[in-house]
């Protein structure tokens, strides 16, 4: 039974005069990521995929350098496509993901549709599931919001932001199985119980 890990890269180096696909993960976030990359559920994975935004295949490369493993970058793994707006800062931008997942058939202030993400990220991994090379078990490194998409999906439930990790600043993960999609676990913080959180 091969396993499907989707994980969400880290903390960030917020610049607005940056475009948000082009930013990195911060000095936490790459501990972070960096601990994430020992853990021991993680010794048979075979395939390593991500989005190709920056701050994911910060993780990417980070799991390369751990575990040895190349990886794919995949643009239907981003996140949400919230270029129509660029940058919004909180407490606004929250304001705007509460609609986009209130109102997951509406184009809120030109972002891509909550519904129509959904459809794009369930592709994409079933894309990287066909697209594998090991036998074993793969690694996707994404976003928080097609991540939240994704597990209300595997949920059978309908679009709701209640899905959403439990860490703002992204970091957190959750399993399922390749072959029948069975949810193994939900979210849960990348870093292990007791491993480093911050440099």
């Amino acid at each position: 039974m091969a396993t499907v890990f989707f994980v969400t890269h880290p903390e960030v180096v917020v610049d607005p005069q940056v475009p948000v696909p082009d930013w990195g993960l911060s000095a936490i976030g790459w501990a972070r990521i960096e601990a994430f990359c020992q853990r021991p559920e993680l010794a048979g994975v075979t395939d390593v995929f991500t989005s190709d935004e920056r701050k994911a295949m910060d993780c990417a490369e980070a799991f390369q350098r751990a575990r040895g493993l190349s990886f794919t970058a995949r643009e239907e793994l981003r996140e949400n496509d919230r270029s129509a707006t660029g940058y919004v800062a909180p407490p606004r931008f929250w304001e705007i993901v509460d609609r986009f997942f209130g109102e997951p058939d509406t184009s809120i202030l030109g972002w891509e549709t909550a519904r129509d993400a959904q459809a794009r990220i369930k592709a994409g991994v079933a894309a990287c599931i066909a697209a594998r090379s090991g036998t074993g078990d793969l690694v996707i490194f994404a976003h928080g919001g097609v991540g939240t998409l994704l597990l209300g999906d595997l949920r059978g439930e309908p679009i709701s932001r209640k899905h959403g990790q439990p860490i703002a600043g992204g970091g957190c993960y959750f399993a399922f199985d390749m072959e029948s999609r069975a949810l193994l676990h939900g979210w849960r913080d990348i870093v292990p119980e007791g491993g480093a959180a911050a440099p």
